[in-house]
Order: structure tokens, then sequence, then C-alpha cells
């Protein structure tokens, strides 16, 4: 899933250190695998695009539990959830300022809010 994702934002004349959340004891060798595919993908034989990929403890990355945060607003609002009145404040301060409904994938090379929405089986829509 996370090639679905990067593959598409990654920008040739951009470099990137791209951060992924510790999942278990085989996932360095997914990592490597991940940053062979995604280099080979963009024909980045030197590693101008993708210049790293790094395994981290998401208790150690500050924005991390913003970016939880997030995801679990944008979540709530799909599983068709409406009980919690703090949730679905924070659901309508996103949209009002993103602009965006968040019920939709935004144009992969949107710059400020990139929502991807994914479906079992299907590439991202």
């Amino acid at each position: 899933m996370y090639f679905d994702l990067l593959k598409v934002i990654l920008s040739p004349t951009n470099g990137y250190h791209i951060f992924i959340d510790i999942k278990d004891t085989r996932s360095q060798q997914k990592v490597e695998k991940l940053k062979e595919v995604l280099r080979n993908t963009h024909y980045d034989y030197k590693h101008h695009i993708v210049r790293n990929i790094q395994q981290i403890k998401s208790n150690e990355i500050e924005l991390l539990p913003l970016t939880d945060l997030l995801i679990g607003a944008i979540s709530y609002l799909h599983r068709g959830l409406n009980e919690s009145v703090a949730k679905l404040a924070l659901i309508k301060h996103i949209q009002k300022r993103s602009g965006y409904t968040l019920l939709h994938s935004t144009l992969y090379k949107e710059e400020k809010t990139n929502i991807f929405i994914w479906k079992p089986g299907n590439s991202l829509i």
C-alpha cells in the first residue's frame, strides 16, 4: 500500500526522506524492497529522488500524533459515524481549511492536502 501511495506523489524534481512507523520484526526487509522498487519505478539509480526510507518509532516523532489525529478524523467521517461532537468539529474545520469535502481523493499532485481513498481490490481512486 505504501508503494501505491508514494509512486504517484513523488516528483522527479524533488528529493525525499521517507519515514515509516515500525510495524514488525521483518519490516526492515520490506522497507528495503520498497526503496528498491520506488527507485526503479522512477529510474532513480543515483538516489536523487528517493534519498532514504527509514523506519521510526512513532512516539519519538512529534508530527505523527497530529497525523494520526487527522487520519482518525477522516476515517471517522468515512465510517459514517456522527456521535462525537469533538470529532465532527475537527472534520468541519479540516473541510473548511482544505476546501475539500474529504469524501473523495484529491488530485495526486495536490500540494496542501492530499487525500487518497483506498478501496480493497482497487488502486487509489
